[in-house]
């Protein structure tokens, strides 16, 4: 097939290799590629189960003719070999908590206004939800496309995880695995853009993208997330105290 149009020579290049090895291991399952804009950039906002979904995600993205830039850790840019090949394909370092951490927004905001594709995981890490069920996204997808205006377009993944287990070292790439990738049509969060980008018009824009890449998992799952989404900020459930009847373990 040939290579999204955006492509860099050096995008080409690493695609050549990837592509086989990606098929060698996994089944793609991919629907939805109409909900992908053509005309203008858009943010591409994915869920967050294992280390492998970047991957997974920019196939399905190459293979619709779009040339996904994600945002990434920017400790995975020192990472030998592989922060080559983040710098070499254009991606975008997240600097968290330092005097770079603007970076990455501007640099994506401007990719956006040239046409491109940005890759966003929402939650910023692995999801800690027990069954890999979203978990509360940080609010930087929102201010992103808040400020840009740029169409939002929930994709959700489900087969990542057979390839690659959460906080998992080693691929286990045989046999094929099923990978399902599906993009739903842009959430709609033209109400807020005239509003302040305060706390409450950010919470109310990451759920509803949020909202949307969950609905999309369930269809794909064919069962039903948790009525709240897990928080890493909500403190665990205390312990049943003691009753003094001995039946406390019941």
């Amino acid at each position: 097939m040939p290579s999204p149009q955006r492509s860099t020579r050096a995008y080409r290049a690493i695609a050549r290799v990837v592509r086989p090895l990606m098929f060698a291991v996994s089944r793609p399952d991919w629907h939805g590629g109409e909900h992908l804009p053509t005309d203008r950039g858009f943010i591409a906002a994915s869920n967050h189960m294992t280390e492998a979904d970047p991957l997974t995600l920019a196939h399905y993205l190459w293979d619709h003719g779009h040339v996904p830039r994600v945002l990434a850790k920017a400790s995975l840019f020192s990472v030998p070999v592989l922060g080559r090949v983040l710098r070499a394909t254009r991606q975008i370092p997240v600097h968290r908590e330092t005097a770079s951490a603007g970076d990455s927004l501007l640099t994506a905001v401007t990719a956006l206004a040239e046409g491109e594709c940005v890759v966003v995981f929402p939650e910023g890490t692995l999801t800690r939800d027990p069954d890999l069920w979203p978990m509360t996204a940080r609010t930087g997808v929102a201010r992103l496309a808040l400020t840009t205006r740029a169409p939002v377009v929930p994709i959700a993944q489900w087969g990542p995880q057979d390839l690659l287990a959460r906080y998992g070292k080693v691929p286990r790439p045989f046999p094929r695995k099923k990978v399902t990738v599906v993009a739903g049509p842009p959430v709609d969060l033209s109400d807020l853009y005239d509003r302040p980008q305060d706390t409450a018009t950010l919470r109310e824009a990451t759920g509803r993208v949020m909202t949307a890449i969950t609905r999309q998992l369930e269809q794909v799952r064919g069962e039903q997330a948790p009525a709240e989404p897990f928080d890493m900020r909500r403190p665990p459930a205390a312990p049943a105290a003691p009753t003094g009847d001995g039946r406390e373990g019941e």
